[in-house]
């Protein structure tokens, strides 16, 4: 009768974490023409577009060309959405699909299913974003003057936006509905935290409201990892993206703990 009953001795909570990011990474490494070959390929195009069009005619930072100053941007804006995008398109679809119920049934928590779909969608950010930062050799490699401050925000701004992703799809009904939100909150906000220029050059009142845009401290913060200037003070915008990352982080686990809108 209980020759199938797992004891306590047989279940650990850390070998079923790995369990599910392993599922997690699999599944969008499978299909990683889509999920790692296509961001990265944008993330060229704009670099070729822009790098060569703007050339000489955008002001940045001191000693530094507008193609240097335009990779990191390009690099945590493609970070940022593919890690939204595993997140929000791994659940949504689970949901969607009813196979939710696969990874409910077993006695996996809510904790684990959190960590393990933001922590595949973390390396799927960060694996994009190495791709687009070594696409620049064709043209010329900007520095890398403090590697760890580098790593600290393309981590941090990819588990804010993972978490974004898990409590978009929890939210979200249909496709449409995770759609909208993100081509009228996460594009815009992306597109207008300073990816493509400083904010320097911005009129003062549309430099005072950037400032109230999370996006802008992730690209900011980032891009002084490189170069060590930014528009703004880095420890503030370290302080800020962490603030966020585990906030949302730990709203999404919680919002997965109790089985929002996937519970019936």
């Amino acid at each position: 009768m209980n020759k199938y009953k797992v004891s306590p001795e047989q279940y650990s909570y850390w070998k079923s974490f790995f369990t599910l990011l392993e599922k997690e990474v699999l599944r969008f490494w499978k299909i990683g023409l889509q999920t790692i070959l296509a961001p990265i390929l944008m993330g060229v195009l704009y670099l070729m577009v822009f790098g060569q069009v703007l050339a000489n005619k955008m002001p940045t930072f001191e000693g530094v060309t507008y193609l240097h100053f335009l990779v990191p941007g390009l690099v945590m804006m493609s970070l940022l959405q593919s890690a939204f995008g595993n997140s929000a398109f791994s659940l949504l679809s689970a949901k969607i699909m009813g196979s939710v119920i696969f990874i409910q049934l077993p006695p996996f928590s809510g904790w684990q299913l959190s960590l393990a779909i933001m922590g595949a969608s973390v390396i799927r950010g960060l694996i994009v974003g190495i791709g687009v930062y070594f696409s620049a050799i064709f043209w010329s490699l900007p520095p890398l003057e403090h590697p760890l401050w580098i790593l600290i925000f393309a981590f941090m701004g990819a588990l804010l936006m993972a978490a974004l992703g898990v409590i978009g799809a929890l939210w979200a009904d249909k496709f449409d509905q995770m759609g909208a939100f993100e081509s009228f909150v996460i594009m815009p906000l992306t597109f207008l935290s300073g990816v493509f220029y400083s904010i320097n050059q911005l009129p003062p009142v549309w430099q005072f409201l950037s400032k109230f845009n999370p996006f802008f401290y992730m690209i900011d913060g980032f891009r002084y990892g490189f170069f060590s200037q930014s528009d703004f003070n880095p420890w503030v915008s370290i302080s800020v993206v962490s603030l966020f990352g585990v906030l949302f982080a730990c709203f999404a686990t919680w919002l997965l703990v109790i089985g929002y809108k996937i519970k019936k």
